[in-house]
């Protein structure tokens, strides 16, 4: 067997990413052929992907990419099975390489995503990219979802990576500051719909008269006028709980009182949609 240097084993790692011991292996396996012992590294991949493909991927991390220059951005959510995996820089890693895969090559379903041409390396598929960090981090991973945007974008992702959103407007040149700001909004106050327009009929007439229900009950012996305004207000506050552009600004201090839609308006833009994702809403 011929003897294999620390500089050859130092090279393997650095074009693999895999632990020190898995690419002196594999260059022994090789009889030191570099681009041999990368495929032995590959298959085992594989091998360690399949053996793992069955664990539950109960934990994991959003993560998006925008191209403002391109007008188009995507988010993704990648599972993983513990806790820990989410901090770690592979994976992390993974997540913007993924959204950057999706705003680039636009796939329709997680089966045609995983079949491209990876962006980074065009001689793999995307679903060689995420073995190779399986095999590198030995757990399980999957893509939950993802969903792409064009256009002018803004996102946020929360500080544990649980949590994220990818806003769409159009209009005006908006700053990113503001698109950030709304966008962190939407993580925090959670909105149903994007605005009163949006707002599906059936919706809007069942909280009316949940409100008006509930006007009548605490209100009794008062005037019908009156158990209307107080009926009116009751939906007018479930509006501001639900509905983006209908919700005081997250960030009072900054903005002051203004809505969403106040906001957005004076910035000469129009929010056309919001797409926020929190890790494990779909099991």
């Amino acid at each position: 067997m011929s003897q294999i240097s620390a500089a050859a084993v130092k090279e393997l790692r650095d074009k693999t990413n895999l632990p020190m011991m898995d690419c002196k292996k594999a260059l022994e396996e090789a009889a030191g052929d570099m681009e041999k012992a990368i495929q032995i590294l590959r298959e085992r991949n594989k091998n360690v992907a399949v053996k793992r493909g069955e664990r539950e991927t109960a934990e994991g991390r959003i993560a998006t990419f925008i191209d403002s220059a391109a007008g188009v951005g995507a988010i993704v959510e990648l599972r993983c099975e513990s806790p820990m995996v989410i901090k770690s820089e592979h994976f992390m890693q993974l997540g913007s390489d993924l959204a950057k895969q999706v705003a680039v090559k636009n796939p329709g379903t997680i089966d045609e995503l995983l079949s491209q041409p990876y962006v980074g390396d065009e001689k793999r598929t995307v679903k060689d990219r995420i073995e190779e960090a399986i095999g590198l981090i030995r757990e399980n991973m999957k893509v939950a979802r993802f969903a792409r945007l064009t256009g002018q974008l803004g996102e946020y992702i929360h500080h544990d990576g649980t949590l994220g959103v990818l806003l769409q407007v159009e209009g005006n040149k908006a700053d990113t500051t503001l698109l950030r700001d709304i966008s962190t909004h939407i993580a925090a106050l959670n909105p149903l719909y994007l605005n009163p327009e949006n707002l599906p009929a059936d919706v809007a007439e069942k909280e009316k008269a949940l409100a008006k229900q509930q006007a009548e009950e605490t209100s009794q012996g008062k005037p019908a006028n009156v158990i209307e305004k107080i009926a009116e207000g009751r939906f007018r506050t479930w509006m501001e709980e639900t509905v983006l552009t209908q919700q005081p600004i997250a960030n009072q201090m900054k903005y002051g009182k203004k809505t969403v839609g106040d906001l957005a308006k004076g910035a000469g833009v129009v929010i056309k949609k919001f797409i926020r994702y929190k890790v494990g809403e779909l099991t």
